[in-house]
């Protein structure tokens, strides 16, 4: 949404145009071109070309004429004609792309179809305009309540007003034939206007309402595919894509445009490949193809009999066995190609930053060490960090100095002082007997008492 309605409001809150990517502006709009030739002047005497394509409603797009005394830009609203009455539309491009997208979708600029402009679209051809358009959802309701009451097999999916107000346009899907002559006096007489019904197919439904795809994109048909070529079950062969219809079909209903994208490279890779119906004569048994895979140019195949066991193999060597076996020569057995493959295995990429571990960003877990016993006394509080090499160094000193003034000390006793016994204190071998007794005289007093 690159448009200004679509823009911020004062309070910060989206405004959003509601008109799903069909707004006015020409900001946010399907099918749009970009003008790579914008930049380029125009040769000296060469007059610039004198149609336009105007865009409207879902990216229904066609070319006008312009008057010569009219200069037209990219985003401009226009009064087109039309019978009767006329039309409002966006200029969606100009200048000499113009000539290139008409030759692109042959279209003759002296044809009949190739309408002309009026004129810029004035604000009462836009306040008409918008009117009409702010009617298209609740018509378009109460004209589907109108088929279910006539029974009729037919899905209205879109309504389109006329820039002038005089028509209303019903685009509609249907498998079979409809008679709808009583609905057209129906809608007649209930919206007061001429009807218009149009019958589109299920892709042109699907480009016209627009969505998202199975791939997470917005469906190739409603931004930039304009022709729907038919698409059929044998692209989603070659490809080996399994035959299941809701993983192939699109919004639509049908098969998905984008199956044609890439089937002329599964096609020229195919060439190389034998037919998976033919089989291996080998001495040991016949062998059959049971899968094959496209870019890598590998097949691979089982024994009857051994059909739980494949054996991979090149195409090179089963076109090989192939061209053998058409000369009546039959091959000891497919393990001694399938051994070669083997040996051709490398690892086509190395881990050297790490990317692919999923653990990279995670947190390192806290170590669930035992804590010692004692730690929390006073005499073992934990130490700061980066301090422990320092008091293991300071004590270190203070240890070598101590032994220092010990040696100076036993050099001055003489050789006899380090055989004599140090002399025992009596104080403190009476205190410890002291404290012995006063905890065995409880013991006594209670053994005391208890005879008693």
């Amino acid at each position: 949404m690159g448009c200004s309605s679509c823009s911020s409001a004062k309070d910060g809150q989206p405004k959003g145009c509601k008109n799903n990517g069909t707004c006015g502006t020409d900001g946010c709009n399907k099918l749009t071109v970009f003008d790579w030739l914008s930049n380029m002047s125009l040769p000296s005497g060469m007059k610039p070309f004198n149609c336009v394509e105007v865009r409207f409603k879902n990216g229904r797009k066609a070319f006008f004429k312009k008057p010569d005394n009219l200069s037209l830009s990219i985003g401009d609203i226009v009064a087109t004609e039309v019978s009767p009455g006329h039309d409002v539309g966006i200029v969606s491009l100009t200048g000499e792309l113009v000539k290139i997208q008409m030759k692109r979708k042959k279209v003759a600029v002296d044809s009949e179809d190739v309408k002309k402009i009026y004129r810029k679209a004035t604000q009462k051809d836009i306040d008409i305009w918008q009117r009409a358009r702010d009617r298209e959802k609740g018509i378009q309701v109460r004209s589907r309540e109108i088929a279910i009451k006539l029974q009729l097999q037919m899905k209205i999916s879109d309504i389109e007003f006329q820039g002038d107000g005089s028509k209303c346009t019903f685009y509609y899907t249907a498998e079979d034939r409809v008679d709808f002559r009583q609905l057209i006096k129906e809608f007649a007489k209930e919206f007061s206007t001429r009807i218009e019904m149009r019958q589109i197919g299920f892709r042109q439904e699907a480009a016209r309402l627009g969505g998202v795809g199975s791939c997470g994109r917005e469906l190739c048909c409603s931004t930039w595919l304009t022709d729907f070529r038919s698409v059929n079950t044998s692209a989603a062969r070659y490809q080996q894509l399994s035959l299941n219809p809701q993983k192939l079909a699109g919004q639509c209903g049908k098969l998905k445009c984008c199956l044609n994208y890439e089937l002329d490279a599964y096609i020229d890779a195919l060439k190389a490949f034998p037919k998976s119906e033919i089989k291996l004569h080998t001495e040991k048994g016949t062998a059959v193809c049971q899968k094959i895979d496209i870019f890598k140019g590998h097949m691979w195949y089982a024994y009857e009999g051994e059909w739980m066991n494949w054996h991979k193999i090149s195409t090179e060597h089963a076109n090989e066995i192939i061209e053998a076996n058409k000369s009546d020569v039959k091959v000891p057995s497919i393990e001694e190609f399938a051994s070669e493959l083997l040996h051709d295995a490398k690892v086509d990429f190395e881990n050297v930053v790490g990317q692919d571990s999923l653990t990279r960003f995670d947190k390192p877990k806290p170590s669930r060490r035992r804590r010692k016993k004692g730690k929390g006394k006073a005499g073992n509080k934990p130490q700061a960090k980066g301090t422990t090499v320092e008091k293991q160094k300071r004590t270190a000193v203070k240890s070598k100095a101590t032994q220092d003034q010990k040696d100076k000390t036993n050099g001055k006793q003489g050789e006899g002082a380090k055989n004599t016994k140090k002399p025992v204190n009596k104080n403190n071998s009476n205190r410890k007997n002291n404290q012995r007794n006063r905890k065995r005289k409880p013991q006594q007093r209670k053994t005391n008492n208890d005879k008693s």
